[in-house]
């Protein structure tokens, strides 16, 4: 076996899977910015999957209920090379279907019963699905620079690139870390890292500027507190 890659959270393991292709993926359940577990929806169709957990075992049955492969915490050499030899006989067939296992881990990690210790207390909106004419995007939300209300759908708009997503202002402004995106106008949210300045005119108005977007966008007057310490 070879070592494609090694990554330390849930995005950048996404993808190196992608780009690696690996017939194993070695998942840490908890993991900063994705879980193991949404890593595992993404690319357990073409992957074996071997999660890494701190379970214990009454919760460890749900790896049984779905034959994955598991190591735990404290990592033991003996434990990790019996999943190896077990890895080396399946890599002839397809990976399992995972659809068990997930949604059983899903609804254990729920549970204040089981420990994580590296889950946030509450975890905001970190990545999104974009459609960007054919094709579908994964954007983090530290790349955005605002959302605009745009229809039915939502504008993403990045430094590079404009994408569309269902997902309403409302639902964006409930699941975005507030500290992050203020809005600007009841259609429009804006990420306060990627502004530049504020304008003001004469008049009383009030504009962003951002550091990597042409464009100026006006702030609706109620809204205008949120800005004015910048």
């Amino acid at each position: 076996m070879q070592i494609k890659a090694v990554v330390h959270d849930g995005i950048a393991a996404l993808h190196a899977a992608e780009r690696e292709q690996p017939s194993i993926a070695f998942l840490d359940i908890e993991m900063p910015r994705m879980t193991g577990l949404d890593v595992a929806k993404r690319i357990g169709r073409q992957t074996h999957v071997v999660f890494v957990t701190a379970y214990d075992q009454h919760a460890l049955r749900a790896f049984d209920a779905g034959a994955v492969d598991y190591v735990p915490k404290p990592i033991q050499i003996a434990r990790l090379a019996e999943t190896v030899e077990r890895l080396k006989q399946r890599l002839g067939a397809a990976p399992p279907n995972l659809s068990s296992a997930l949604a059983a881990l899903a609804a254990l990690s729920s549970l204040s019963s089981l420990p994580s210790p590296a889950a946030p207390a509450q975890r905001h909106l970190q990545w999104i699905n974009a459609s960007q004419g054919n094709a579908v995007r994964l954007i983090m939300v530290d790349e955005v620079c605002y959302f605009k209300a745009d229809n039915k759908y939502t504008l993403v708009v990045t430094a590079d690139s404009e994408s569309l997503i269902r997902k309403t202002i409302r639902e964006l402004q409930s699941e975005a870390d507030p500290a992050q995106f203020r809005q600007v106008h009841r259609s429009t949210l804006a990420n306060v890292a990627a502004i530049d300045r504020v304008v003001r005119d004469g008049g009383g108005g009030m504009q962003i500027k951002f550091k990597s977007r042409p464009e100026l966008l006006a702030v609706s007057e109620p809204y205008h507190p949120l800005f004015r310490q910048m």
